[in-house]
Parts: structure tokens; C-alpha cells; sequence
């Protein structure tokens, strides 16, 4: 091993790991590995990746909290361009951190990763004016499958960072970044349970 650093359980929650790449750097730029099994393996993450993500927002772009129901996926997320702050939230019955959530910031500087092992809500927050979010997933997409949970749950309390309201877009449900940007939200993520609405229902 060598080419990855790797943190365990952050925030002691088991199942959530940052992954930091070995970046070499000189006068003509840098190089780095952003995933190898052999180093994943080594390190005691078995996980067999099938699909990969990519996706660009704008700043103020909220996208989650996110989970799968039938079919859960393992997520290893990165930026590769700007910055977000990224969150998952324990979803596992049987946790003893169930409902807790952990965010980091993933950035094109810091070049950190986050995995996700299966059985998390998953979100980000874009900071910067564009963010590029790159992932890879251990099951394929299923339609029809995807389940959410609101990202500002009274009883989760996730720190986004969001300072006070904003009253001047509909799109930004009342929040905004603290530089006045707006929270923008597609219209399914706005209306998405709380953890204790969604377990009351099923």
C-alpha cells in the first residue's frame, strides 16, 4: 500500500471512511491514482464498484438526502472541480449511530474522498460557483427506487452552514449560503419526509 491514506468510522460512525490519494506533484503539474482495488483491499475495503457518476451544479445547488431502498449503493465521491460539503446520514436499523449524520468538505484542492458504505443518506451543498462531483457506485441505478429523507430534519440537525433565510427565490425554500446565495433544491428534494414521518410510514 502506499498511494492512499485512509480514516475509519469518522465521526465514529462505522461504515464511513476519507480516503486520501498520494498526489505527486512537480514543475509540470501532478499525478495521482484515484482508485485502486489492490490499496482498497489491502486496507480492508472489498467493495466492487459497477458504475460511475458525474455530475455539475451551481453554487447554492442542494442535492439530497438521498438513499436507495431496494438496491443500496456504496458511493466513493470526489470533486474534481470547486467545492462542496458532502453528508451522509446513518440509515442502518441495527447502527448504533443510527439517524447521526457526518459532513466533510470535499474540494479540487484537498483532493480528499469520502466513502459511503451502503445503508447511508447521501447530500452535498455546493459552495463554490461551480462544483463537478464524480462517484462511484457499488449497484447500478434502479429506477424507481430512490428515497429521500429532508435535508434540514429537526431531529438529524445536520450544520450546512446555511445562514439565516432568504426571501428572494422560490427555488430557495427560504435559505441561503452566508454570502446571501440562494439554497436551490430540485422540487422533489424539497418535500421529502423526516426520518420519524418516514419511519411512521412504513
Amino acid at each position: 500500500m502506499g498511494q492512499i491514506k485512509i480514516e475509519r468510522n469518522v465521526g465514529g460512525i462505522e461504515g464511513l471512511y476519507i480516503i486520501e490519494p498520494a498526489v505527486h506533484i512537480d514543475n509540470r503539474g501532478y499525478f495521482m491514482e484515484t482508485y485502486n482495488k489492490r490499496d482498497m483491499e489491502e486496507a480492508g475495503l472489498n467493495m466492487n464498484f459497477v458504475q460511475d457518476n458525474h455530475s455539475m451544479s451551481s453554487k447554492g445547488v442542494l442535492r439530497g438526502l438521498h438513499f436507495q431502498k431496494q438496491f443500496p449503493q456504496g458511493k466513493l465521491v470526489r470533486v474534481i472541480k470547486g467545492r462542496v460539503f458532502d453528508v451522509a446520514v446513518d440509515l442502518r436499523k441495527n447502527s448504533r449511530t443510527y439517524g447521526k449524520w457526518y459532513g466533510v468538505e470535499l474540494t479540487e484542492e484537498n483532493k480528499k474522498q469520502f466513502y459511503i458504505s451502503e445503508g447511508f443518506a447521501h447530500g452535498f451543498l455546493v459552495l463554490s460557483d461551480v462544483a463537478e462531483f464524480c462517484y462511484k457506485v457499488t449497484d447500478f441505478y434502479h429506477p424507481g427506487d430512490e428515497g429521500g429523507i429532508a435535508w434540514n430534519d429537526p431531529t438529524i440537525r445536520i450544520d450546512w452552514g446555511v445562514d439565516g433565510e432568504y426571501k428572494g427565490s422560490a427555488n430557495s425554500h427560504g435559505y441561503a449560503l452566508p454570502d446571501g446565495s440562494p439554497i436551490i433544491m430540485s422540487e422533489k428534494d424539497k418535500v421529502w419526509p423526516t426520518l420519524k414521518q418516514l419511519n411512521y410510514n412504513n
